[in-house]
């Protein structure tokens, strides 16, 4: 059962209040959300331990899925039982739900004008630099060795100039990793994500310690994994029946809804590793909107808190739109049907996966094993993300073109601030919106 200081020491209002605040604070892709969380969590109100937080963290990053959302809901699981993973999730992604979809609108209805076109001519090429500093840092904690690089290779010619679809690059790497792992373990070690600062002796102990009992609805159960998991499909194929009675079987809702299921769980690695199998899915195969809209969708992401596959979000609000799918007179409404089906279909599993297995997590705690093939696919997700990196390029520098149609400014302004993120560490909102206004200036010269 809860002990009595974690009963009385959050209370979940309190705890309602900081799920909320970290919904509009939380910027910075997945590492910056966890290290968000780590720092306000651990380090600052200590909620909960260093060991129990790693533990959490690494079991979420072996699920499909976006890890810092699903570390959010298994820490508020822990702390109030399914309630406040809800909340602690739902307060996570609405936020940033809410944004996306007013942007996504300003950007359809006033995407042509001068000010919209300069600040996205600007936030572009900083979207490659982001691209390509993410690979850097996953590479530098995860590529440790020359079968690792090899893998990492290998993935990025697989996507890249073969076209082998992104879930069997998973599967393969996970396969690699199993059989690595069985025969030459060293090789596969995983590294751990964060510095291990001894915060108890400074701070005092967490009121969820490394040793402090798994709280009773934390328990395991076969019973309670049934049921939640059951309780998790029936919500999704009710969803998905109301859409297909509505609007038809073979309609864009109805298609955006089964797509998104598959992509959430196909998400190894984070939104970067997803976004190509998204880019085909909603660019080339649905045609919901074009390549050009899709690097405008990820830049607005970028500048929005909440996880970064909420991109889906704009995927939803701009196919809905162009589709007219509640007709011409409600292209809005229709936009924002989107964005929500989009957004419950990405995320109901990630609910699912931690309120179903946090029990199977939490009596696992001294037992934690699989490591291996989630850091074969660690890996492969580097390359996976070089590949995008290649293919936002393409686009944005017209590579395509001919060599003296470069765009050299935007590939001087995409150099720059990969120096700025990876030599002077500038936060991605300022690097967003310095690279705004030098887009506003150099548009203003065109």
């Amino acid at each position: 059962m809860f002990t009595t200081s974690l009963r009385h020491n959050v209370s979940f209002t309190e705890a309602l209040l900081y799920w909320l605040k970290l919904g509009f604070i939380s910027f910075g892709g997945p590492a910056g959300q966890i290290a968000l969380m780590h720092t306000e969590l651990v380090e600052k109100r200590r909620w909960i331990s260093e060991r129990r937080f790693l533990h959490a963290l690494n079991y979420c990053m072996l699920l499909p899925g976006p890890e810092a959302t699903q570390l959010a809901i298994y820490i508020g699981w822990l702390m109030h039982g399914t309630l406040g993973g809800i909340i602690a999730g739902a307060l996570f992604v609405l936020p940033s739900l809410v944004i996306l979809i007013a942007l996504s609108w300003i950007y359809l209805a006033f995407g042509h004008v001068g000010l919209v076109a300069g600040i996205l001519y600007g936030i572009k090429p900083a979207v490659v630099a982001i691209v390509l500093a993410a690979a850097w840092r996953i590479g530098s904690r995860t590529l440790k060795n020359g079968w690792l690089m090899a893998i990492a290779l290998a993935a990025f010619v697989a996507i890249a100039i073969v076209d082998v679809p992104f879930p069997f690059i998973v599967l393969g790497a996970a396969l690699v990793g199993m059989i690595g792992g069985k025969f030459a373990p060293d090789v596969f070690k995983v590294g751990g994500g964060h510095k291990q600062a001894n915060v108890a002796e400074e701070s005092g102990p967490a009121i969820i310690d490394d040793h402090t009992p798994t709280p009773e609805h934390a328990g395991f159960s076969w019973g309670k994994l049934f049921r939640v998991t059951l309780i998790g499909i029936a919500m999704g194929i009710v969803s998905w029946s109301m859409l297909v009675a509505v609007f038809g079987k073979a309609t864009p809702l109805v298609q955006m809804s089964w797509f998104f299921t598959k992509a959430a769980l196909l998400t190894f690695g984070g939104a970067y590793a997803v976004l190509p199998y998204v880019y085909q899915g909603g660019v080339e195969t649905y045609q919901w909107l074009t390549a050009a809209q899709m690097i405008d969708g990820l830049a607005l992401g970028e500048t929005t808190p909440g996880p970064l596959i909420m991109i889906v979000a704009f995927i939803g609000f701009v196919g809905a739109w162009t589709k007219t799918v509640l007709g011409p007179e409600s292209l809005v409404l229709a936009g924002i049907l989107g964005a929500c089906v989009t957004t419950w279909f990405t995320f109901l599993p990630s609910f699912v996966f931690i309120l179903a297995g946090g029990p199977v997590v939490e009596a696992t705690r001294d037992k934690i094993r699989l490591t291996a093939p989630l850091t074969a696919i660690s890996a492969a997700v580097v390359g996976v993300i070089l590949s995008l990196a290649v293919f936002f390029a393409e686009h944005v520098f017209k590579l395509s073109q001919p060599l003296m149609q470069w765009d050299v400014v935007a590939i001087a302004l995409a150099a720059a601030s990969c120096i700025a993120l990876l030599r002077y560490k500038l936060g991605t909102i300022s690097l967003l919106t310095a690279c705004a206004i030098v887009g506003l200036v150099v548009s203003s010269f065109h």
